[in-house]
């Protein structure tokens, strides 16, 4: 399993319109091919910084089944001119160790 992770800072004055547009965009991302859940949370401290997480079955189901999908192109109209910076996406899995507590917490 993959854990996308992107740290979004949205244009000052539009958290709201932002909040609104990704009401409409998880949708997109929730239809696809290896998608396994997403959140998105707002920053306490920093009103304009989100951080978005979206789990995945692979890396190809981020990289190569959404972002070159039609769906993509829609999530791009949405989202994409809200933020400033663009945002840096990075792609994280569990190590061996932690599936090790994973399992030994569960029992």
């Amino acid at each position: 399993m993959i854990l996308e992770i992107a740290h979004l800072t949205i244009r000052a004055g539009q958290n709201e319109a932002f909040e609104q547009a990704f009401a409409q965009a998880q949708i997109l991302i929730a239809s696809m091919p290896g998608y396994l859940a997403h959140e998105l949370d707002h920053c306490v401290e920093r009103p304009q910084d989100y951080v978005l997480l979206v789990r995945w079955a692979t890396l190809e189901d981020h990289e190569v089944g959404f972002r070159q999908s039609p769906q993509y192109q829609d999530w791009k109209r949405l989202l994409h001119h809200f933020y400033d910076p663009f945002p840096t996406v990075l792609h994280f899995e569990a190590p061996a160790c932690a599936a090790t507590l994973r399992s030994a917490s569960a029992v």
